[in-house]
């Protein structure tokens, strides 16, 4: 059960990881919109992670602060995560759907600001992910 659990985490740290790459790419293109997506993504497939890595299975949930909630169960660090990096649960709808805005579309609505400050809270979840499951720092 952990060989399997530890594998289900490190395919979701990497995809995680190749996330936070089109997020800054997109962000260096201008597609600020979609770079505040991804980084949305990369922090909830960062956090499921860390959650298989301790065996949890069925994660449907998509909300960043929920998912770091779940996983301050198990490390409380995540407690600190949860506060700032819910912030990132603002780009999973009006990133993309211009319905989710009141007025506008998504590719209007976002600008380098919303995209820095999306990648930085990335980031630092992913850090905090990779130290967790990984052992190791990125500055390693």
């Amino acid at each position: 059960m952990q060989k399997e659990a530890t594998e289900e985490a490190r395919r979701w740290f990497e995809q995680a990881e190749h996330d936070l790459k089109a997020a800054d790419h997109s962000r260096c293109g201008g597609f600020h919109n979609v770079a505040c997506f991804w980084a949305q993504q990369a922090a909830e497939k960062a956090l499921k992670a860390f959650l298989h890595s301790k065996g949890v299975e069925l994660l449907y949930e998509h909300s960043v602060a929920d998912l770091a909630k779940r996983a301050s169960k198990y490390d409380a660090s995540f407690s600190r995560i949860r506060r700032n990096a819910a912030l990132l649960d603002k780009y999973y709808i009006p990133t993309r759907y211009p319905n989710g805005l009141p007025g506008g579309i998504p590719a209007e609505a976002f600008d380098d600001e919303d995209s820095t400050r999306a990648l930085k809270l990335a980031h630092q979840v992913l850090e905090t992910v990779r130290e967790k499951i990984l052992g190791l720092s990125s500055d390693a």
